[in-house]
């Protein structure tokens, strides 16, 4: 059954994804879905609730840098760009870094790196404080849908095949956030 938290229930939704749960929560512009990046079994159920290819891979979004840094080939990333992605975060910025061995083998599908961003959105940004770590992030619609903009449009998509719903608002962003890439700045996403 879909279990709907409110923004000061945070702490009890993350404690639904510890458990194993998939959760959909607001982002800068739409309803992302969300589970442990280490559970494979959530991101599973994730992938067949979006009816997605694995391959395809997913992002990572934290509330500060210390919750991504491990997932980063920090070697590989020279002072300057990480400068710049500093510069950038927390905000509507996503960076594809070169992946450290911390990032589980599903979360990046085919790719060769990992996406990864430090929101300012408050309702995302608290519930990854909540959680205690980064949170997968895939936009709430079946593959080939319109991403859900509305809580209830996320109710109906999934309905209680999905374990729970942060029913806070979206960060007031038209579009999903732009994806660069850290170390030649091309944009992967506009």
């Amino acid at each position: 059954m879909l279990q709907r938290f409110t923004l000061a229930e945070s702490g009890a939704a993350a404690e639904l994804l510890h458990g194993g749960g998939v959760l959909a929560y607001p982002t800068e512009a739409v309803f992302g879905l969300g589970c442990d990046p280490h559970d494979r079994v959530a991101f599973e159920r994730l992938f067949a609730l979006k009816q997605r290819p694995p391959t395809q891979g997913v992002l990572l979004i934290a509330a500060e840098f210390a919750q991504v840094e491990r997932y980063i080939e920090l070697a590989a990333v020279p002072a300057e760009v990480l400068q710049q992605v500093w510069a950038s975060w927390p905000g509507p910025h996503t960076w594809v870094f070169p992946r450290s061995a911390e990032v589980p083998t599903w979360i990046a599908g085919t790719h060769a790196g990992i996406a990864l961003r430090v929101t300012a959105h408050e309702p995302a940004a608290t519930l990854c404080r909540a959680f205690g770590g980064a949170l997968v992030s895939t936009s709430a619609n079946p593959h080939g849908q319109p991403p859900a903009r509305l809580a209830q449009t996320v109710a109906d998509y999934f309905g209680d095949a999905l374990d729970g719903l942060l029913d806070a608002p979206l960060g007031g962003q038209n579009n999903p956030t732009v994806i660069r890439d850290a170390l030649s700045g091309a944009i992967i996403r506009a």
